[in-house]
């Protein structure tokens, strides 16, 4: 058994001084009522990677290759078998149905600051990319919105069923929804295809994250949004931060390739969207994945 450390709901801030910090930090409060602050895309954070709980899983590594956008299709099938190669379907139906049915608490907690991100998106976004969709927890939000169209790009093609369902109960037309079996590093998808990006607990499980932001970039139309919810490394020099690294070799290796300690914040800081908005928090019942940092980028 692993007993997690657990880390005070109270958030790292940072003095006014002349120097930008690693994190705009916002203190905990109501979600429905928290307003994120604007950062430049310039401005340089640090954090992390993607949840989900206990199963077995092979990781393989990933060349890096150029810009995607000129692939054909028999390239992003390479990428995928690169990214994510072929698994016994009893494994991919034993990983998606645990999912499927294990993260009720920690959906509910991280609710209200979904809600307050997806009001953004609805408002401005029709056709929409979904990466790591998994078994479709995010598409409630879509709820009475027909006109939507979600495009949901995973590698483990038996998350399908689930995300179809997920779909079906959120009330979209079945035409509205596509499952694409893909990985977020080779998206089949056209140049600037889509006003909107989400991902929430991907980038953790990424083989390339800088690559998968190029994707992000390359699919979005000029103005789109990237919609993101990650987990990211604790703070140098705390306890959390010295059991992350401890236990991150075994967690990549049991959590199908998740990472405790990437500084995935810092990448999208830096990824060349033309603006930022990012906060960052505490989920108090996965003390061992945080702290999570939540916003939206433009491009």
């Amino acid at each position: 058994m692993i007993l997690y450390p657990s880390l005070p709901s109270s958030l790292i801030s940072f003095n006014n001084t002349t120097q930008t910090p690693p994190y705009h930090c916002v203190p905990r409060k109501t979600p429905q009522k928290q307003h994120l602050h604007l950062l430049s895309a310039s401005n340089p954070c640090s954090c992390g990677r993607r949840l989900f709980l206990q199963t077995a899983a092979s990781t393989a590594f990933l060349p890096i290759c150029p810009s995607l956008a000129s692939h054909s299709p028999s390239d992003y099938l390479g990428v995928l078998q690169r990214v994510h190669p072929p698994r016994p379907d009893w494994y991919e139906e034993f990983y998606a149905s645990v999912l499927n049915t294990s993260m009720e608490s920690y959906e509910a907690e991280i609710a209200g600051y979904k809600l307050q991100l997806f009001d953004n998106l609805l408002e401005k976004a029709k056709k929409i990319l979904e990466i790591g969709i998994g078994t479709g927890p995010n598409l409630k939000y879509y709820a009475g919105h027909t006109d939507v169209e979600v495009f949901g790009v995973d590698p483990n093609q038996k998350m399908e069923k689930y995300a179809r369902a997920a779909a079906v109960n959120a009330g979209l037309p079945p035409a509205n929804f596509n499952f694409i079996h893909a990985v977020g590093e080779a998206i089949p998808l056209p140049d600037a295809s889509v006003d909107a990006v989400v991902g929430t607990l991907v980038l953790c499980s990424v083989k390339n994250v800088n690559l998968t932001l190029k994707e992000v970039k390359r699919v979005l139309k000029p103005g789109g949004l990237y919609i993101f919810i990650e987990h990211v490394a604790a703070k140098d020099g705390t306890v959390m931060k010295l059991a992350q690294i401890l236990l991150d070799p075994l967690q990549e290796l049991v959590v199908d390739g998740c990472h405790l300690t990437r500084e995935t914040g810092k990448e999208i800081s830096e990824a060349g969207f033309s603006k930022l908005v990012l906060s960052k928090e505490f989920i108090s019942n996965i003390p061992l994945i945080n702290p999570h940092v939540y916003g939206i980028a433009y491009k």
